[in-house]
């Protein structure tokens, strides 16, 4: 045995030699060494050494050439107890390589150190006939596929796959590439041998007479999911709707259990033959019929014209194997139809008979209207006759006002009764004058002086509650009648008595709201929206009509839920000024406004609408909304007046009663009370999938 030497790297070998190390390695230059004696053997022992020191050790125990990377700077620590060949001192110090994150890649007579990142862009061993296991260096193979599919094992490897390797497949050839170090890859096709087994799981064919094959693979496959979940034995159900068939592939154990399952399934119904009873939870059976006797009919019609022009022609009545029929009473559908036919009728109930949205929609109306107006007026009246003087008037009353001339009618006649308040107008009245019905000349002059100033505020908010698509109308109005004719002669008839009439119709004033709201996908809301208010106006004149103020709006918009949008409106400004004088006296400056009645006025209107939707999806928004507005009307007739009356104690005021909690939602009954189960197998307790959710 050879002695042993114990520096930083011991050398026996023959004889013993001592081999200097350099201490420094230029980056990117090259190492070059002699191969050492055979039978070499080497301990290396090293403890936070530079990494370029044991390539260094390295050149010269293997005689190889190395090229380093700027990068490459590690301190290393790397201890043996027993001596290595050189090539097994070249494996460890690839193994120093990986761990510090550097690789060795070959590049003809020399060999390059750089970092992981790089190793990719530059080449390796290629296409080896032997990967090594135990060999870190950097190798690319490609693995043949034969009997999977080379795709589906890229997500399945690469996980075990380091960041700096390669692993892609090539579609063409079902192959796989992968680049990684010599140990990582031979793993890696060990695996990929081992999957790559010829499956000898045979498959079987099962014809169905009565039941579909569709919706037998849909029940099998709920069945199995668990148990797959759970690890048990796979089997693969695929249904052939063509020719009515299941496909089963798995162990023989499994399918004899799944085969024995759809051949329970594959059963005619019970009492009914082709006939069933739908009963429909949210959609109206008499208008569903309708519509599925036409579906029926054009389904029928379509698979004759392609089956060829006799079978058309046969077939022209079309729906004559369908029989479909709406029970009023319980909401419920009759359908007679064969088996297909059926199947795909039941599939457009399965996506009609939903429970649709609503949506609250509410109407903010708000009109204010500020009106100012002022009349200014002077009336003389002279009476000369007693005189022999001339007599004259100046009857300009003003808007409110009353004419002088009354208000002397009834000075000469002394009926003082007469000047109610309504005689005397409004606003302030100042007369001055003097009468003497036997001498002299009576004269008189009245002053009359009014300012108003109105204004009103009025917010009306109506709101409805309604289905998706379903229009809704609500009314606050009252009627009021208009005439709109009259007779009235003064001819005597035959007998006497005349038959005066008028004619009438009543009309209605207030508020109208008609809106249809259409949910888009998402939270946008679509209404069309037709909205009124209208209100009795000031009397004609010279007639006992009234007008009628009328504000309508009639559009479609699009509205985000719970948003508010403005419908539309109107702002008028309106000045009147009117002036009521004698020729040529009412321009005299000055004392002219003796001779003038002057009244204006100024109106300003501002009306605005605005809509607000709120989707209600389920019962629980429902619940909520209305708890809200019971809730609201309550508290407000417990505070009216502290919830007595007035001056009668001992009374209370009526409250609606306090609203229990919210209910729960009970089980659907599978079946209305007066039917026996075993006639509705589609009554509304049926399975959730029976019913699978919809659209809003």
């Amino acid at each position: 045995m050879p002695k042993r030497m114990n520096p930083l790297l011991r050398i026996a070998g023959h004889g013993l030699a001592a081999i200097a190390l350099s201490a420094t390695l230029a980056a990117l230059a090259f190492a070059q060494a002699a191969p050492p004696p055979a039978g070499t053997t080497i301990t290396p022992n090293y403890k936070d050494a530079d990494l370029t020191q044991i390539i260094q050790a390295v050149s010269e125990v293997t005689g190889k050439n190395f090229i380093v990377d700027p990068r490459v700077n590690a301190k290393v620590t790397m201890l043996s107890a027993t001596p290595m060949s050189p090539a097994a001192f070249y494996q460890a110090f690839l193994s120093v390589l990986q761990v510090y994150g550097y690789v060795a890649v070959p590049a003809g007579n020399v060999i390059k150190i750089i970092p992981n990142i790089d190793a990719r862009e530059y080449p390796s061993g290629d296409l080896q006939r032997k990967v090594s296991s135990t060999s870190d260096q950097l190798v690319t193979q490609i693995i043949t596929v034969k009997n999977i599919n080379a795709a589906q094992l890229v997500p399945l490897l690469r996980p075990l796959i380091p960041q700096y390797g390669q692993l892609a497949a090539y579609p063409g050839g079902n192959m796989l590439i992968i680049s990684d170090r010599a140990s990582n890859v031979e793993r890696i096709m060990r695996i990929v041998h081992r999957m790559d087994r010829e499956s000898s799981e045979p498959f079987e064919i099962i014809h169905l007479h009565n039941a579909s094959a569709d919706s037998v693979v849909r029940t099998v496959d709920q069945l199995t999911q668990g148990a797959a979940a759970q690890g048990a034995a796979a089997v693969h159900v695929v249904a052939d709707e063509r020719t009515n068939s299941v496909l089963l592939s798995g162990d023989k154990a499994t399918r004899l259990r799944m085969r024995a399952l759809i051949l329970s399934l594959d059963t005619p119904m019970k009492a009914g033959g082709d006939t069933r009873v739908r009963y429909l939870r949210y959609a109206d059976a008499d208008k569903l019929a309708k519509q599925l006797r036409a579906q029926a009919t054009a389904a029928e019609q379509a698979t004759a014209a392609a089956k060829g022009p006799t079978a058309a022609v046969s077939g022209s009545s079309g729906g004559h194997d369908v029989t479909i029929w709406a029970d009023e009473p319980t909401n419920a559908l009759v359908i007679t139809a064969p088996p297909r036919t059926m199947k795909s009728l039941m599939a457009v109930i399965d996506k009609l008979d939903i429970r649709r949205a609503q949506v609250k929609v509410r109407a903010i109306i708000v009109e204010i209207d500020v009106t100012k107006s002022s009349d200014l007026g002077v009336q003389w009246i002279i009476d000369g006759v007693n005189s022999g003087t001339l007599a004259g008037v100046s009857n300009l009353p003003t808007t409110n006002g009353v004419s002088i001339v009354n208000l002397a009618a009834a000075a000469a006649t002394g009926n003082y009764a007469s000047l109610t308040g309504a005689a005397l107008g409004a606003g302030a009245s100042f007369a001055i004058g003097r009468y003497n019905k036997y001498s002299g000349t009576n004269f008189a002059a009245l002053l009359q002086a009014l300012r108003s100033d109105g204004s009103s505020n009025i917010i009306s908010t109506p709101s409805v509650i309604t289905m998706n698509n379903e229009q809704a109308e609500v009314k606050v109005t009252q009627e009021v009648p208009i005439i709109t004719g009259s007779y009235a002669t003064t001819t005597q008839s035959v007998n006497g008595t005349t038959s005066p009439f008028q004619t009438t119709q009543l009309q209605e004033v207030g508020t109208i709201l008609k809106v249809t709201p259409h949910i888009n996908e998402g939270q946008m809301v679509q209404l069309k929206i037709s909205q009124e208010d209208s209100s009795p106006g000031a009397v004609l004149a010279g007639t006992n009509q009234i007008s009628l103020n009328k504000r309508a709006i009639k559009t479609t918009v699009l509205i985000q839920n719970r948003g508010i949008v403005v419908l539309g409106g109107l702002i008028s400004d309106t000045v009147n000024e009117n002036e009521d004088r004698i020729p040529f006296l009412g321009r005299i400056p000055l004392i002219g406004a003796l001779f003038r009645a002057r009244n204006g006025s100024h109106e300003k209107k501002e009306l605005l609408v605005f809509i607000q939707p709120t989707i209600l999806r389920d019962p629980n928004q429902l619940e909520a909304t209305t708890r809200r507005q019971y809730q609201h009307l309550r508290e407000q007739q417990l505070h009216l007046h502290g919830g007595k009356v007035m001056l009668l104690p001992g009374e209370h005021q009526p409250v609606i009663p306090p609203i229990g909690p919210a209910p729960h939602p009970a089980p659907t009954p599978s079946t209305p009370p007066s039917t026996p189960p075993s006639s509705a197998p589609d009554a509304p307790g049926a399975p959730a999938s029976a019913a699978p959710a919809g659209p809003p």
